[in-house]
């Protein structure tokens, strides 16, 4: 019996990834969940983090900027408004981005703006950790 289910992540340019596997394990708002075939369903928000997909015993990792997850006894289905392995992550406009995030952080301006800039410093230094550990 194969302990294999279907995984899609999908973003607003592509379907970013579309395989059979046995493991994924995600950064919900509430914490980390690991899937695996025959998981209860359940639809739940994800933060920035990382996608950990677990196929034929082999882990690869990739960036995401938060989303949904929703999971259904043989398939799991990611909806994000971003996903890249770490080798199509351009490192320097990452920290570009950061460095600008950081700034805009320091001059405390609307509570919008400071939230705005914490969540783009989470991004770009997410993608910078995945582009590291690739």
């Amino acid at each position: 019996m194969a302990s294999t289910f279907q995984l899609e992540i999908v973003t607003p340019d592509r379907k970013f990834y579309e395989d059979q596997v046995d493991m994924v394990i995600v950064r919900s708002t509430e914490g980390d969940l690991g899937i695996m075939k025959n998981h209860m369903s359940l639809v739940s928000p994800l933060a920035i983090g990382v996608i950990k997909i677990k196929k034929n015993g082999e882990y690869r990792e990739a960036a995401c900027a938060g989303g949904f997850i929703q999971v259904k006894q043989d398939k799991t289905t990611i909806i994000t408004d971003s996903a890249e392995w770490p080798e199509e992550i351009d490192v320097e406009r990452a920290k570009k981005a950061a460095e600008r995030a950081e700034e805009r952080l320091k001059t405390k301006t609307a509570e919008i703006d400071l939230i705005r800039a914490q969540a783009a410093l989470e991004r770009a230094l997410n993608r910078l950790r995945v582009a590291k550990k690739g």
